[in-house]
């Protein structure tokens, strides 16, 4: 087979609540309403933002080149930084939707800097690195970023992964706004992923669609998207095993 692959359908699905109860609790289904053909789908979807990215790498012909792919997939690079310190000015000036930044720089090393863009929630932070030793990512998942590439990476690994940390990024934002306390917060995160996981897993959820699903039902239920997650673990947990 030759070939780009057909594009998917959009699938709409539903969500039938049961037995409700006066803690919040309730019974979901989760399944296909109905399909629409390509053309139909392209015409309700709203057009695709355009993510705003700023580069932070010492190294001028890397930031050049990575500035270079990101403009050809469609990003719009707002920014360029050789250093931590100049990348943080910038994203505080700029607000990007992200921030690729590499590990190692002169000044202000990446992880110090990710850290504080992390802390006040500026931007998504992806990390470049030469390496992928475990103590790295521990240190950037540590620092707030949301994803990691490691040197030299391809087109075709950079625009998931971009995509992956704009969307960890903003589930975590939604989370927050929900949810003050820091104990609670990543107790939910904790359900929300798994939640997201057997979504993804017995519907064959995108990663992002599985928390949009989680988000529509806790909005359309006027409930939280934890007793929304301990539902969709309870009723379709076993299913997807």
């Amino acid at each position: 087979m030759t070939g780009r692959a057909p594009i998917q359908p959009v699938l709409l699905h539903h969500i039938t609540a049961l037995d409700c109860a006066r803690d919040g609790d309730f019974n979901v289904e989760v399944g296909p309403m109905a399909t629409t053909d390509a053309s139909a789908a392209q015409a309700k979807e709203p057009a695709a933002t355009v993510r705003r990215v700023l580069v932070a790498e010492d190294d001028s012909l890397i930031r050049m080149d990575l500035i270079e792919m990101l403009r050809e997939e469609g990003y719009d690079v707002v920014g360029e930084a050789p250093n931590g310190q100049v990348a943080v000015e910038l994203t505080e000036e700029l607000r990007p939707d992200l921030v690729i930044m590499d590990v190692k720089m002169p000044i202000r090393d990446g992880i110090d800097a990710a850290a504080e863009i992390a802390s006040k929630r500026l931007a998504a932070v992806v990390m470049l690195t030469a390496f992928s030793q475990r103590d790295f990512v521990e240190k950037a998942r540590d620092a707030g970023a949301m994803a990691y590439l490691v040197k030299p990476f391809t087109k075709a690994d950079l625009v998931p992964t971009i995509e992956v940390a704009v969307s960890r990024y903003t589930e975590l934002n939604v989370l927050e706004r929900d949810v003050a306390d820091l104990t609670e917060r990543l107790e939910i995160r904790k359900l929300v992923e798994r939640a997201k996981g057997i979504l993804m897993e017995s519907h064959s959820f995108s990663e992002p669609d599985a928390f949009k699903w989680i988000q529509r039902a806790a909005m359309d239920r006027r409930t939280t998207m934890k007793a929304v997650a301990e539902v969709v673990i309870e009723t379709l947990g076993n299913k997807a095993k």
